[in-house]
């Protein structure tokens, strides 16, 4: 290992200082060096001064003990290695490793509050004798760590918005302040940002101050997506600095990393997993996919990888790691390409899923929700536009006779003769059969209702027939997501002829269209492109910000990638660069969701890691090669067995008899059987029970239960080539003959159901947190020692956890769901619910609600103008009558309770108190007795 970093290891009786290195640094290990508390295994030599030591255990060694012997041996230096040999003449050598070959640690003494941390490999001498330079430069910051901490200056905000400021703080001091748990190594910093509230501005910010400020060597910025790349690219070079208003690209190299190899000048490299893989290792991953293959991700492979060390890529190569989009499960398979580097990581996301806190340890130093942004005018809103039809939610059946029918890879029509009906599900259509009734139905009731019930406000009518006019208005940029790229061509035509208009009206934009980047920056930029069918190309991170339509013609299952393609439509853009594509119709305002699958109706999952695969994630190309290789997993031979069985269905007798040829004389129902049999629990269960009693592994047992069912694919290579020909030659039939009816269309609304699932998992939720809630709850009341800024922020910490995925309950959403089920009274005035409605349900819960006849909740502000009138009127009646000067005063402290649930007396010092002298204003107006008493009781009335 030290051979391989660059050290010149040598032997204390023949030791030569004087000995030259390489490129990676003059450095010597002296072996078995006499320190004043003993020999230590390896004396660290860098520029023929004395930094550090080693203290090497065999493999499985107690390294915590190790690491005490190696602090022994630095902390205590003989005499004459103080005086001539130390690098800072009597102090303690910075640098101490431990390793037992496996596991290697490490701890620079320079770092505030050092600690030791695993790494991958011992560093470079190069690399020590840049960290003793730098600390001999700034003694008083002498190390990253400690720039961080000492050296960072004050954010300049004016370029910020609030959410980034928090970001960008919450992010430097996680990373100076080394918040990652023990043993897992540097931290780890979870940034969670809604879409379009600029998580790379903010990474930008952020990358720029550790690079100049802190000294960091190089960042490393990952992303998942060509396209991505290129606009992270874009976003560093043109970043302007706040300190010196000059390019980022002006003074530090950014590169995309790509097959030149990294470049020693970079400062910032942009990269793919998948490519810094292939950088390190020099192979591609067996399995790999291209990078921007259509419907696959550049992550989706067999296995996990593995890496060794790379002395042109040593792990010290980045002192900043920032992963974009982390809540894909790079970090899955992936995982040894992260943590190869000795470097803290950042991971930035929209959609935070359950394994995203578990690898970021939970450290989440920044959030700002979806609802959040659209509060702060980041993001705009949105409503769901439901188009229900009959084939969509039943299926069909094609009537016996002449049908067309295209090749699914070649996209070649031909006519074939059905000798019977064919009938089909409603999962079938648009993958195995294309129903043009169906499509036509969805588009022409698109159409027919865009401005009349869509965007009504757009609407432009003829004065003297009320017709609309459809020349003078602009279709909102629309973008449509089919299941797949046949899919989308199909739609692509419909639309037109729908339309009535031509190619430069719709267009596909999928991985498989040709010069698919030009078309996407027509749809951005160009007003004539109105509509564009993509499959996931457009679904995620791709900036459109003149979108104002999704219509979803394909079920999405993930509630991540769901919440991501909805992001595509929040975003805003300014008024001049919207009226550029969508002239004549003011500001983007909020963007519709036309659901035409039920996709905002089903429950949505939250997202795994792509080694649990579904059977519509992993093709059978994938589970044939890993059957082949041997590294097909139980869950994956489920999978497998489903979409044989599958296939089995579609085969001619012809076929099936093909198949038997190669398997023996084997029927494919038979290997199917016999792999269903192998995973499941019964079978499992008696290979155990067996193994157990002979002795066996029980494990093992089940391993070569699986093995022997997968053998007949596995030893055949033959069969597994000609089940995939067969796969891909199945065709795609046409639905001519059956007439699809619209069921219903309009505005969304949840249904009964699931409303009280809604209600009953929120109902869960509350009594797993019940002592926390009840706590947060009194914190409101009148009586409370609670601040009343305290208390809201904890509620609004509650808000913002349920807000998450995969629950994403907002308190709209839920105060929806209690009317829904009559629970509440329907509000009269369809005014955006906030945290203080959430209160409302908090407390009737916990009070027992219905089942204890609880009174029905009602809104917040309701309530408090309810009570505050009563209040007034009792007043009145006791004969107290207050001056218009006085009233605004009372005015003012309702509308204040309404917005943060209970008054606090330092409100009086801000406005609008503050434009009537504040507190001593109120007071002046109410004499200081009665002012007490005035405050005393609307608290106790309005908050309880």
């Amino acid at each position: 290992m030290l051979s391989e970093a660059g050290w010149q290891v040598q032997d204390a009786a023949a030791q030569n200082l004087y000995h030259q290195g390489d490129h990676r640094g003059n450095g010597v290990a002296v072996r078995e060096t006499t320190t004043a508390r003993g020999r230590a295994d390896y004396a660290l030599y860098v520029d023929r001064k004395l930094v550090g030591v080693i203290e090497a255990k065999r493999e499985g060694a107690d390294l915590s003990a190790a690491e005490s012997q190696a602090d022994r041996y630095a902390d205590h230096l003989t005499d004459a290695q103080q005086r001539h040999l130390a690098w800072r003449q009597q102090e303690p050598l910075p640098f101490r490793y431990v390793s037992d070959g496996g596991e290697t640690r490490f701890r620079n003494i320079l770092d505030p509050d050092s600690r030791t941390r695993r790494i991958f490999h011992f560093h470079q001498p190069r690399t020590l004798a840049r960290w003793i330079r730098q600390a001999d430069e700034d003694p008083q910051a002498p190390s990253y760590r400690a720039r961080l901490r000492m050296r960072m200056p004050e954010l300049d905000e004016r370029p910020l918005r609030p959410a980034q400021i928090g970001a960008v703080r919450g992010v430097e001091d996680s990373v100076a302040l080394g918040r990652g748990q023990q043993g897992i190594g540097q931290s780890r910093s979870l940034v969670q940002m809604a879409t379009g509230a600029g998580k790379t501005f903010t990474a930008v910010t952020f990358s720029y101050r550790m690079l100049k400020h802190a000294r960091a060597e190089r960042v490393l910025f990952l992303v998942d997506r060509n396209n991505l790349g290129d606009q992270a690219v874009a976003e560093f070079e043109n970043f302007i600095t706040p300190d010196g208003a000059r390019k980022f690209a002006d003074l530090y190299h950014v590169q995309r990393l790509g097959s030149e190899g990294m470049k020693a000048s970079s400062k910032v490299v942009v990269s793919t997993v998948q490519r810094l893989y292939m950088e390190l290792t020099g192979e591609r991953p067996p399995g790999a996919q291209d990078e921007d293959a259509e419907g696959e991700q550049p992550y989706d492979i067999p296995g996990p990888v593995e890496v060794g060390y790379n002395a042109d890529i040593p792990p010290e190569s980045f002192d900043l790691i920032v992963v974009d989009e982390c809540h894909r499960s790079i970090y899955g398979k992936w995982r040894s390409v992260l943590e190869y580097f000795d470097a803290p990581i950042v991971g930035l996301t929209a959609t935070p899923v359950a394994q995203t806190f578990g690898y970021f340890n939970g450290n989440l130093v920044s959030e700002y929700t979806y609802q959040e942004a659209v509060a702060d005018s980041v993001n705009v809103d949105f409503s769901v536009y439901e188009i229900n039809t009959r084939i969509t939610a039943e299926g069909g059946v094609i009537a016996q006779g002449t049908i067309p029918v295209r090749d699914r890879r070649t996209r070649r029509q031909r006519y074939e003769d059905l000798d019977e009906d064919v009938e089909y599900g409603a999962n079938q259509v648009g993958v195995g059969v294309i129903s043009k009734d169906q499509l036509r139905t969805v588009i022409r009731t698109f159409r027919e209702r865009l401005f009349t019930e869509i965007f009504p406000e757009r609407g432009k009518h003829d004065s003297s027939t009320g017709e609309l006019l459809w020349d003078e208005m602009y279709v909102p940029k629309t973008l449509i997501f089919a299941k797949n790229d046949n899919h989308a061509e199909e739609i692509v035509e419909v639309v037109r002829d729908v339309f009535g208009k031509g190619n430069e009206f719709c267009a596909k934009i999928t991985h498989a269209a040709k010069k698919a980047d030009e078309r996407l920056a027509d749809f951005r930029n160009l007003p004539q492109l109105r509509i564009a069918v993509t499959v996931d190309m457009i679904a995620t991170g791709t900036d459109v910000k003149p979108l104002e339509c999704l219509l979803f013609l394909r079920d999405v299952k993930s509630w991540a990638y769901f919440e991501q393609m909805k992001g595509r439509g929040a975003r805003t853009l300014s008024l001049t660069e919207f009226e550029k594509v969508t002239p004549g119709v003011g500001p983007k305002t909020r963007f519709v969701i036309v659901d035409a699958v039920g996709v905002t109706k089903r429950k949505k999952v939250d997202a795994a890691p792509l080694e649990r695969h579904t059977d519509k994630q992993v093709s059978l190309e994938k589970l044939l090669r890993k059957t082949g290789a041997g590294t097909i997993e139980e869950a994956e031979v489920s999978t497998l067995a489903a979409r044989l069985a599958k296939l089995d269905i579609q085969m001619t007798s012809e076929e099936r008899g093909e198949i038997e040829q190669l398997t023996g004389g084997r029927p494919l129902k038979e290997i199917i059987r016999g792999m269903i049999r192998a995973v499941s629990v019964d079978d499992q269960q008696k290979v155990r029970d067996a193994a157990a009693l002979t002795g066996r592994d029980p494990e093992r047992e089940v391993r070569a239960l699986i093995e022997h069912a997968v053998q007949p694919l596995a030893a055949a290579p033959q069969l597994r080539a000609r089940l995939l020909e067969m796969r891909r030659a199945k065709d795609i039939l046409y639905d001519e003959t059956s007439r699809d009816e619209l069921v219903n269309a309009g505005a969304a609304v949840e249904n009964e159901a699931t409303s009280r699932d809604i209600v009953t998992c929120w109902r869960e939720y509350i009594e797993n947190n019940r002592d926390e809630i009840a706590a947060m709850a009194i914190a409101f009341n009148a009586d409370s020692d609670t601040p009343p800024a305290d208390a809201l922020h904890r509620l609004k910490d509650v808000a913002r956890a349920i807000a998450r995925p995969p629950r994403a309950w907002t308190p709209d959403r839920l105060w929806a769901a209690y009317e829904q089920l009559g629970e509440t009274p329907i509000s009269k005035q369809r005014t955006r619910k906030t945290a203080a409605d959430l209160l409302a349900l908090l407390r009737y819960e916990l009070a027992g609600g219905a089942e204890r006849g609880m009174p029905q909740p009602m809104p917040h502000e309701d309530r408090v103008r309810e009570r505050y009138a009563a209040w007034l009127a009792r007043q009145e009646q006791a004969g107290v009558h207050f001056t218009d000067r006085q009233r605004w005063w009372l005015d003012h402290i309702a509308n204040a309770t309404v917005e943060r649930v209970r008054f606090d007396t330092a409100d009086l010092d801000y406005a609008p108190f503050a434009t009537r002298n504040g507190t001593d204003g109120f007071l002046a107006e109410f004499g200081e007795q009665q002012a007490e008493h005035i405050i005393d009781e609307l608290d106790r009335e309005l908050s309880a």
